[in-house]
């Protein structure tokens, strides 16, 4: 299992990872064009299948082994007061998840996925990135690590999910670090915040930005000075589930946040990516449209934890149900015409 050092090394493994297969997606297509529908009747449904079909290495896959992971992490820009509830709230919400009680978990059962929590280091939290740089290299690269590892090799689909107070505005500022605009183009109300303390995060992300102007050009680098260790852990767990050829359903703004960082250090390293959810916060649809990704559902949500994500499996199980399960023409004896 790879281990990380440095920065360097995380890069190395970006740029080495592993395309999608040639021959299972030409043979999915085929399969395609032959089921008992007219062409292009399931729409997207149908480029999901050949999608995923690429991936796996499998003309005729199913998802049955699902993986949602939750990382939780601190933030110590939380201390400027952007959030409407105190940091002691993330261990709280990880004890939540740890006894089923959130959202998550629910969603988490209904598609019979597997669910592993992660804290990371809870009592230590980040630097204030207004401050200084909100992680040094070696626990930046061991945020990464703990991603990395968390991933089922066994899996064959994979949401990341997070909870940390204060981490909407730490995924603003990864976002405008990473693509411009001001401030305000990229925060929104995360928990719920009021006007004025909406304000206060723009000023914040602005500050961050300013200290950090000089380092803006390389995207792991804008993670790691700006981001936090469970934004670190979902770029991590998507690498490695690359890797392995393990498809990734992306979660909302946060998680596309994190995993802008890895497209922008690496083009293409998403390709094993579908988005599964649009959310409410006003810089998910931006990031979306940097990331050239149209996502599966709109439904209005902004809770993070994965819960987009999960409920996206139900349409990508769908699709594969269609693509797997119909018979062909020629196997229903009906005629093309």
């Amino acid at each position: 299992m790879a281990a990380f050092a440095t920065i360097a090394e995380f890069r190395e493994h970006l740029e080495s990872a592993p395309h999608s297969v040639e021959k299972a997606r030409i043979s999915a297509e085929r399969r395609n064009a032959a089921l008992t529908k007219p062409p292009g009747a399931l729409g997207r449904l149908e480029q999901l299948a050949i999608w995923y079909a690429g991936w796996r290495g499998d003309a005729r896959p199913r998802v049955e082994a699902p993986q949602v992971v939750v990382f939780a992490g601190n933030h110590g820009v939380a201390v400027r007061g952007v959030s409407t509830f105190p940091a002691e709230v993330t261990a709280q919400m990880v004890e939540n998840f740890r006894a089923g009680g959130a959202a998550i978990n629910q969603l988490a059962k209904t598609i019979s996925a597997r669910m592993d929590v992660f804290a990371l280091d809870l009592d230590r939290p980040t630097a204030d990135f207004t401050q200084g740089t909100a992680m040094g290299e070696a626990e930046f690269c061991q945020a990464i690590q703990s991603g990395w590892d968390a991933v089922d090799p066994g899996a064959d689909l994979l949401i990341t999910g997070e909870m940390g107070i204060g981490n909407s505005t730490s995924a603003a500022a990864v976002a405008c670090g990473l693509f411009g605009g001001a401030p305000e183009d990229w925060v929104g109300r995360g928990t719920g915040v009021d006007a004025a303390r909406l304000a206060l995060k723009a000023r914040v992300v602005g500050e961050g930005i300013a200290f950090h102007s000089n380092a803006l050009g390389d995207p792991l680098e804008v993670l790691r000075r700006l981001g936090g260790r469970e934004l670190a852990a979902m770029a991590g767990a998507m690498a490695r589930a690359r890797m392995l050829r393990i498809p990734v359903i992306l979660d909302g703004f946060i998680c596309c946040a994190a995993a802008a960082c890895l497209e922008r250090a690496v083009p293409g390293a998403l390709d094993h990516a579908v988005a599964g959810h649009e959310s409410a916060e006003p810089g998910h649809g931006k990031l979306l449209k940097e990331l050239n990704k149209e996502p599966l559902l709109r439904l209005g949500m902004r809770l993070g934890e994965g819960s987009g994500g999960a409920l996206a499996i139900g349409i990508l199980q769908a699709a594969l149900a269609c693509h797997s399960g119909m018979a062909t023409f020629a196997e229903a004896g009906v005629s093309e015409g």
